[in-house]
C-alpha cells in the first residue's frame, strides 16, 4: 500500500483548514494510501519531516500550505523517489496554479489520490531552491512588505505595490545570461521557473516547468504610463509585450548590484549579497498533477483562472 504524509502549515493563507485531515484522510483511504499528518511547528520543521519521510521511502509527502511551505518541503524532496502533492491553501499558490491544480480543497485532494507523479524542475539561487519565482528589485521590497503585514490577499498585495511605489528607486544591475552580459537599470528582475508569481500574475507567461531552462523578466526603468502598462500586463498575462520589458531563457542567470539588498524566493523574503548566481535543475522533482502543464493564452487565460477561483471560493464558504 502506498504512503503518505501530509505536513499543515497552521498559520498559511487565509482559508480555514478545519476538516482538511478529515477529508484527505477519507479520501486516500478510498484510494489504498495510508496516510500520517502532522502539523508543523516552526519554520524548517516541514523541512525536517519531509527529508525523513524521503529517506524512510514514504510514497508522497502532501503540503497544505502556501508557496514558502511548499518551498520547503519540496527543497527536501529533490532527487528523491518521494512525490510532492499539494492542496493549495496560501495566499499565491504559485506552483499549484502553474501546475494546473485546482484551488479548492476537494479537487487537490482528487489529484493527490491519483498519485501519478511527473518530473519538474527547479531553480536555484546560490543555494536556495525555488520552484516559482526569484526576484531583486521592486518584487522584493513589496514581498517583503507584505510578509511583515497582518492581512493576506491579493488586494493587500495590491496596495502595498501602489504604497511602495511612490518612493521606489529602480537599481542598476549587471547581468550575465547563458555567457551574455547585459547592464541596465531595472524596476525589478525576476528568474522564473513557473509563469506566474500566484494569484494569477503571470510574470513569465511563456516559463515552463519542464523544459530544463529558467525564464528571465527585466522590467527596465522607464515612464510611468509604461510602467503601470507593465503592471496591466502581469494581471493579463502580456507583460512580455511592453517594450520596456525584456525576457530571456537561460541555464544559468548571474546578477550583480551596487549594494545588498532584498530579494525573494517564491514569495518568501530575504536579504542578498551584490551578486548571485543562479542555475536550472532539471527534473529534480516529482509532483502530483494533472500529467501535464496546462496551456497559457493571453488574456483567456487569466480571465478563465479568475472565474476559477471565484467558483473555488463559493465552494468554499458552502462548506463553512
Amino acid at each position: 500500500m502506498p504512503s503518505a504524509l501530509m505536513l499543515i502549515n497552521p498559520i498559511s493563507g487565509t482559508r480555514d483548514k478545519n476538516g482538511i485531515c478529515d477529508l484527505t484522510a477519507s479520501r486516500l483511504k478510498a484510494a489504498g494510501i495510508d496516510l500520517d499528518i502532522v502539523h508543523t511547528r516552526y519554520k524548517g520543521h516541514g523541512a525536517e519531516l519531509a527529508g525523513s519521510a524521503a529517506a524512510a521511502g514514504t510514497d508522497i509527502v502532501v503540503a497544505a500550505g502556501g508557496d514558502g511551505t511548499v518551498n520547503e518541503i519540496a527543497s527536501a524532496l529533490m532527487h528523491t523517489d518521494t512525490a510532492l502533492g499539494i492542496i493549495p491553501c496560501g495566499s499565491g499558490n504559485g506552483l499549484a496554479r502553474s501546475l494546473g491544480l485546482p484551488m479548492d480543497f476537494d479537487g487537490a485532494i482528487d489529484i493527490i489520490a491519483r498519485n501519478k507523479p511527473c518530473a519538474v524542475d527547479c531553480g536555484v539561487a546560490g543555494d536556495r531552491p525555488f520552484f516559482c519565482t526569484f526576484g531583486m528589485g521592486f518584487d522584493a521590497v513589496v514581498t517583503e512588505k507584505f510578509a511583515s503585514g497582518d492581512r493576506r490577499g491579493k488586494m493587500q498585495y495590491v496596495r502595498n505595490a501602489l504604497l511602495e511605489y511612490i518612493n521606489f528607486t529602480p537599481d542598476s544591475y549587471a547581468m550575465e545570461i547563458d555567457g551574455e552580459i547585459y547592464t541596465e537599470e531595472a524596476l525589478l528582475i525576476a528568474v522564473c521557473n513557473t509563469p506566474q508569481y500566484g494569484n494569477n500574475a503571470y510574470i513569465a507567461p511563456r516559463a515552463s516547468l519542464t523544459d530544463g531552462l529558467l525564464d528571465v523578466t527585466v522590467v527596465r526603468n522607464g515612464p510611468i504610463i509604461q510602467q503601470a502598462m507593465a503592471g496591466i500586463g502581469l494581471l493579463s498575462g502580456q507583460i512580455d509585450r511592453n517594450r520596456y520589458v525584456d525576457t530571456f531563457k537561460a541555464k544559468e542567470v548571474k546578477i550583480i548590484r551596487l549594494k545588498d539588498g532584498p530579494a525573494q524566493i517564491d514569495g518568501e523574503p530575504l536579504t542578498l549579497g551584490r551578486k548571485v548566481s543562479i542555475h536550472c535543475e532539471p527534473s529534480c522533482l516529482k509532483v502530483l498533477g494533472n500529467g501535464s502543464e496546462p496551456e497559457f493564452r493571453p488574456i483567456i487565460t487569466p480571465v478563465q483562472a479568475f472565474f476559477a477561483d471565484m467558483i473555488s471560493d463559493l465552494r468554499y464558504l458552502t462548506r463553512q
